[in-house]
């Protein structure tokens, strides 16, 4: 629970702090500009709000890892990423994106601080513990960290210990550990495709890079 609150407000500082010509730049996930991420960001704080009081009866069916699914790489065809194109450019100011970040993600960043970690929430017809909902979130939100800053060496950068638990949670999807010579941020950036790895990471990668699930591992 600390956790989630300490990577959503890293993110959440990040973005405010960045100058405006910034937002219309590249960021790290491919076809989006760093406006795109933001936007997305928004529609993650909303998710986060109605999950968190959407309870729910039965047992759960995922935890933190199996929350995760494997999808196919984004061509760009997909609606709703075509959608949040379209909302992040009809924002037109940088600060009016800002704004509404600051607004509905420090919502959910009290509302998650007051949850029961072992009260049951339901999302995307499965159901887990809010402390194992927000838990799978510190991957989204160090993912898309390093999505936003990826060329902006001068922005803030998630914090270690988001990096770390979200390397560890990308080992237990992929079902192995990368390589120890790999930083964090290199594990989570080629684990999930936003980096190519050089010959000699591939070499280190050895049969992690050929394993079902092959990598990148692409998450939904």
């Amino acid at each position: 629970m600390d956790l989630f609150s300490r990577s959503w407000a890293a993110l959440r500082t990040a973005v405010a702090e960045l100058p405006d010509e910034d937002f219309s730049r590249p960021s790290g996930c491919a076809g989006w500009l760093v406006r795109d991420v933001v936007c997305h960001l928004i529609v993650d704080a909303q998710d986060v709000l109605i999950t968190l009081v959407t309870p729910a009866e039965t047992e759960p069916t995922r935890d933190a890892v199996t929350y995760w699914n494997l999808v196919e790489a984004p061509t760009g065809d997909d609606p709703l990423d075509a959608l949040t194109v379209r909302l992040a450019a009809a924002y037109e100011e940088p600060w009016l994106l800002k704004f509404h970040l600051d607004d509905v993600g420090s919502a959910a960043g009290r509302a998650a601080e007051r949850a029961d970690p072992s009260a049951r929430v339901g999302t995307r017809d499965v159901v887990l513990t809010t402390g194992d909902y927000l838990a799978a979130y510190v991957l989204e939100w160090t993912l898309h960290h390093l999505d936003l800053i990826a060329h902006l060496p001068d922005a803030v950068e998630p914090p270690p210990e988001g990096l770390a638990r979200s390397r560890e949670l990308l080992e237990k999807i992929a079902g192995a550990a990368f390589p120890a010579s790999f930083s964090d941020t290199d594990a989570l950036l080629i684990g999930t495709g936003r980096r190519v790895p050089s010959e000699a990471e591939q070499a280190e990668l050895g049969e992690l890079g050929q394993s079902a699930p092959k990598l990148p591992l692409v998450l939904g």
